[in-house]
């Protein structure tokens, strides 16, 4: 079936994507693998893309709902390395990822030396108000999916000067006593802000406190700094410093490979160092004075796996705990501990399950030899995708849809099969040669 790629109900939508076929795209060897890619495709790709309104002067990625209305950093990384598969995508690519070095130039002309360059959480349509704290850093990555699918070298020239100067902030900003580690923090001095950094509401920062930078002493400096380290970020900075680095190799920029990966021993150091737990058999966040860990055991506690930083014993450790039953629910795996006290099933990252996160949980796994525990993570959530519809989280429990239909970035339900992690489930990008 063609699909249309209208956008249904959503006003001033573009007529982005129409006519192209979805499923002649792909080969499967389940219809149903098939007809979810299908629905994944329309409703949280070519449906969220919508054309230019200010401040944003390209298309960008809308993630869905009444009140997300912007374009974000982490979601939309996971709709540009699907859009990317399509045909004639390129310059709608480049205006997406414009936006955030149209936002940087923005931010720069109001904002003291020490904070220019940062890329906002969110670039907010008007009127709302400029966010003034990032997000799960990421950009990177999304940049080398796109150029791994579509070979657009336009989109490396016009990214990887930004993306260097975004990876200097949040070095700066967040590695605020060149650790190696990084926090959360805000510019508003607003501790919610600050979590909305990471995984917004895990259990890990419930005793978060805003601290002043513990060296710069200017007239205007606030209490903008997190006192923890996490585990998250400081993963996921890692995962876009080793995009970085192959992304300027590709462009033959030795010198930028070379500046890059003195952060990345350094992080991963820092995190065997003073967050892994063999106890836990984890990652955990640690406070910033005393390096003391807070004991629980969080989603972001796996993020490490999707970055290199185990080492193979330490890998292995963590696999044989989330086989347990502390993480293996109904539908694994769960945004916190089940042993902790706050666990809930449908509670937002305390207990509640993402299609995104599992994506990268099992990615992780495979990528260290797990690939047995890694596929029966990805079946579960593609199973119970095309049972309870694509939705932002789940229920751990009874596997219900939570949060917002078709949500953008549970488009790594297809990304988890066309990233060979599933078992259950055989999804490949056709070759033009064969027949339908």
């Amino acid at each position: 079936m063609a699909l249309s790629g209208g956008l249904g109900n959503l006003a001033g939508a573009s007529e982005h994507g129409k006519g192209i076929d979805i499923k002649s795209l792909f080969m499967a060897d389940r219809e149903d693998a098939l007809t979810l890619t299908e629905n994944v495709f329309q409703k949280c790709i070519l449906e969220k893309i919508l054309p230019p309104e200010p401040p944003l002067k390209h298309p960008w990625v809308y993630p869905g709902g009444p009140y997300y209305k912007g374009q974000w950093i982490w979601d939309t990384m996971f709709v540009v390395d699907l859009l990317s598969i399509l045909p004639g995508q390129k310059q709608v690519i480049r205006g997406i990822f414009q936006n955030y070095w149209d936002f940087q130039d923005r931010w720069n002309q109001t904002v003291p030396e020490y904070a220019h360059d940062m890329v906002t959480v969110a670039i907010k349509t008007e009127p709302q108000e400029v966010r003034r704290f990032s997000q799960i850093p990421i950009l990177a990555w999304g940049v080398e999916r796109v150029y791994r699918r579509n070979g657009d070298k336009k989109l490396l020239e016009q990214c990887l000067p930004r993306l260097e100067r975004f990876h200097n902030w949040y070095w700066r900003e967040r590695d605020i006593t060149n650790i190696g580690l990084v926090t959360v923090g805000s510019y508003s001095g607003d501790i919610q802000h600050a979590r909305w950094e990471t995984f917004d509401y895990e259990c890990k920062m419930d005793d978060l406190k805003l601290l002043p930078h513990p060296f710069r002493k200017g007239e205007n400096e606030g209490a903008w700094y997190g006192d923890t380290w996490v585990t998250g970020n400081t993963a996921y900075l890692i995962i876009a410093e080793k995009s970085l680095v192959r992304l300027a190799e590709a462009v033959g920029d030795k010198e930028m490979a070379e500046r890059r990966k003195p952060f990345i021993d350094k992080a991963v150091r820092a995190m065997r160092n003073h967050m892994w737990d063999d106890k836990a058999g984890a990652f955990l966040s640690v406070k910033r004075d005393g390096m003391e860990k807070i004991p629980v055991a969080t989603i972001s506690s796996w993020i490490p796996l999707a970055a290199g930083v185990p080492t193979r014993k330490m890998a292995d450790r963590m696999a044989e705990v989330l086989e347990t039953s502390s993480w293996q629910t109904p539908l694994p795996v769960p945004t916190v501990d089940r042993r902790d006290p706050r666990w809930k099933s449908d509670s937002f990252w305390r207990g509640d399950v993402w299609p995104s996160t599992n994506y990268q949980i099992s990615g992780g796994l495979a990528a260290y030899g797990h690939a047995d525990l890694a596929a029966d993570i990805a079946d579960k959530t593609v199973a119970n995708a095309i049972k309870n519809g694509i939705s932002e989280h789940y229920d751990s429990v009874s596997g219900k849809p939570l949060g917002i239909r078709d949500y953008c970035m549970s488009c790594t339900l297809t990304t988890m099969m066309l990233d060979g992690l599933t078992g259950e489930y055989e999804l490949r990008l056709r070759d033009p040669k064969e027949k339908q």
